[in-house]
């Protein structure tokens, strides 16, 4: 039952995926006093580039081939694993921390490896603002994470999820800290402004996007919404469990997929409107802001020492 679950969600944030980037374009149009393309529109791009006839640069190797399948598939493979709709992992070794955090770094480096496989100069430099906004948020995340761990004597993300629903995390003031940091390092990871543009291929970050079309660029334009999702559900079930199934019973699951939903638009809605009301950051100043999302992980450690 588990597995189907597992199956289930991993469907659902690949299938919800281009909805929720047509929904934020149309609220950034809107804020923008802009009509905006139709909230399907992401649909219909995907349809037409699958439809394509796919063109591959000359120098490109083995690593920007597999790039695409490998990115789409480690996302599905993330949400799959995450405690979305119970407050259990419905595959626990996916629910490690450990395991979220290797699978979360495989897409960015391969991402970065294939734009220098490219053997083009504007997706080489992509690459190397996506290693760099890489070494800014990580050590974040994995510090809150770390905390978390510490904090209910568990690397299982379905156990830092129970802790936090029965209000058992202990201490309490670090997890609520940690929390804060992991809702900034999120929104960071989700590449929304000021750090980042994700779907626009004329941004830095998504220059490798230039060497792709057809059913690769498909793949990579769904691999980069399921990520936001991804990310942002790695913070719903975490620090948001309250909601989700307790048990396998029908009306218990159907209440948690409900709930998930609600906090996951919730999520999604505030980044949105934060990200139309900030200004981008030239990639060399990036450090002055993710320095602060540090300072916050580094003291819900100090907090989680000291007991409070």
């Amino acid at each position: 039952m588990t597995v189907i679950i597992a199956v289930l969600q991993a469907v659902l944030l690949v299938a919800l995926a281009p909805l929720v980037s047509g929904i934020a374009r149309k609220i950034r149009a809107r804020m923008h006093s802009r009509t905006g393309a139709s909230v399907l529109q992401d649909y219909y791009d995907l349809a037409k580039l699958w439809r394509r006839c796919e063109v591959r640069e000359g120098p490109s190797g083995l690593v920007s081939r597999a790039m695409p399948a490998v990115y789409l598939g480690t996302m599905a493979l993330l949400a799959a694993g995450l405690p979305l709709i119970m407050q259990a992992c419905p595959v626990p070794l996916l629910g490690d921390i450990i395991t979220i955090l290797y699978l979360m770094a495989l897409p960015r480096f391969l991402f970065s490896l294939a734009s220098i496989d490219s053997g083009a100069a504007y997706p080489s430099i992509g690459g190397i603002r996506e290693l760099l906004v890489g070494v800014l948020v990580e050590p974040s995340l994995m510090l809150v994470l770390f905390v978390m761990a510490l904090a209910v004597g568990s690397t299982n993300v379905g156990v830092m999820a129970e802790a936090v629903g029965t209000l058992s995390a202990y201490p309490a003031v670090a997890v609520v800290v940690a929390g804060v940091a992991c809702a900034m390092a999120c929104y960071i990871e989700m590449g929304k402004l000021p750090f980042d543009l994700a779907e626009a291929e004329q941004e830095i970050q998504e220059g490798p996007l230039a060497a792709y079309s057809g059913p690769s660029l498909a793949m990579l334009k769904l691999g980069v919404s399921v990520k936001q999702l991804v990310v942002a559900s790695l913070f719903v079930a975490i620090f948001l469990p309250f909601g989700a199934a307790a048990s396998l019973a029908p009306a218990d699951l159907l209440l948690g997929l409900v709930t998930y939903l609600v906090k996951l638009a919730a999520v999604l809605l505030v980044a949105a409107v934060i990200e139309n009301s900030v200004m981008r950051v030239r990639y060399k100043l990036l450090g002055r802001y993710t320095w602060f999302v540090v300072g916050i992980a580094s003291l819900s450690l100090v907090f989680l020492v000291i007991g409070i």
